[in-house]
């Protein structure tokens, strides 16, 4: 059941994304040729007015072909005649619905959330040496950790641990204005836990909440933001050598995290929580990254359409749009190739379990 909900989960994502490109398109006077669900042989189709709605064999992606956007067309509702502006929309307009999707869905996973753990510091262990006058205080709200916006509790741990070392800058919120703590001293200290298993922790204990309707979806605005803010640091990871391919997941790995945690949850609305929760994550980390200044995803598409828009307006001259087609064929062969490597690693490591 988790793999069949997770094909549809990336499916009905996929299908998000591209009715954002047609309805932005449709709305901006674009012509649009096909709407399609689904790639491969067409099993059902119909013609209404210009466009072909179809459904295809092959549960994977989907598309939405609009006239032009390739360049050569002559007709006047193509995509290359539209002014750049529209055709701005239209390609943010897929991440754009991604991302409300992904809101939603954390909308929809934090709303039976009673109580939450927030990052206000309610005391410290006796062995702690981060409060007193001139540090943390009980009542402190974390506002900000080594230049990074704490939106959730469990970035405290998850910044201090990109930040190895006893020194960090702070933000607290403390009696309503903020408190600047720089190159604050900060010593973990050996401490056994509930469990007997021996700890370095720093004494801080957070404050458990109780939640009303709209601290919930305060709470799951903070995890979209959240999400937002890992794609960026697991890219800064990647490229800083602390990360590489090995720690990539795509569908087959993802898959298989989604159908653990719903096999490890202790009830069958725990498991759809977390396969949600699974989904939320998925939808904004596809439109952070569809985004992304690389040649073939959206991001790419915004970059090159934007600096032809400016060479255009200062030489008066048509940019041919076949260059930079050229260019985003060439990232879609590497992006397939980094794919086809990923879901390899993917395979390999599945039977080896």
């Amino acid at each position: 059941m988790s793999v069949l909900f997770a094909i549809l989960l990336f499916s009905v994502l996929i299908f998000v994304h591209e009715l954002g490109h047609f309805v932005a398109a449709k709305l901006s006077g674009v012509q649009v040729n096909e709407f399609s669900i689904f790639m491969g042989p067409i099993l059902w189709s119909k013609q209404v007015g210009e466009t072909l709605y179809s459904l295809r064999l092959v549960p994977i992606g989907g598309f939405c072909a609009m006239e032009g956007e390739d360049g050569g067309s002559d007709n006047p509702r193509s995509f290359d005649k539209a002014v750049w502006w529209k055709r701005f929309l239209i390609l943010v307009a897929g991440a754009a619905m991604n991302f409300v999707v992904g809101v939603l869905l954390m909308v929809i996973v934090y709303l039976p959330v009673q109580r939450a753990v927030v990052p206000v510091i309610s005391s410290f262990s006796d062995f702690a040496t981060v409060d007193g006058e001139n540090g943390l205080q009980a009542g402190d709200r974390i506002v900000e950790l080594d230049g990074e916006r704490i939106y959730v509790q469990s970035d405290f741990s998850l910044i201090l641990s990109l930040n190895p070392g006893d020194v960090h800058d702070l933000v607290v919120s403390r009696n309503g204005r903020n408190v600047v703590l720089n190159d604050f001293l900060m010593e973990k200290h050996e401490t056994v836990d509930a469990s007997g298993a021996t700890r370095m922790m720093y004494g801080i204990n957070f404050a458990v909440q109780d939640m009303d309707i709209g601290d919930r979806l305060v709470y799951a605005w903070n995890q979209s933001m959240d999400t937002v803010r890992l794609v960026r640091l697991s890219l800064q990871m990647l490229f800083s050598g602390q990360a590489g391919i090995s720690d990539m997941s795509g569908p087959v790995g993802i898959v298989q995290m989604m159908s653990e945690t719903a096999k490890a949850s202790p009830t069958w609305v725990n498991a759809l929580l977390n396969m949600l929760y699974f989904g939320a994550f998925i939808a904004i980390n596809l439109a952070v990254m569809n985004l992304l200044p690389i040649p073939a995803l959206d991001g790419g598409r915004v970059v090159g359409l934007l600096i032809t828009a400016a060479v255009e307006a200062i030489t008066r001259k048509k940019i041919d749009p076949k260059y930079e087609g050229y260019l985003h064929g060439a990232g879609m062969m590497l992006l397939l190739a980094l794919m086809a490597v990923i879901m390899f690693k993917d395979i390999i490591f599945l039977f080896k379990r």
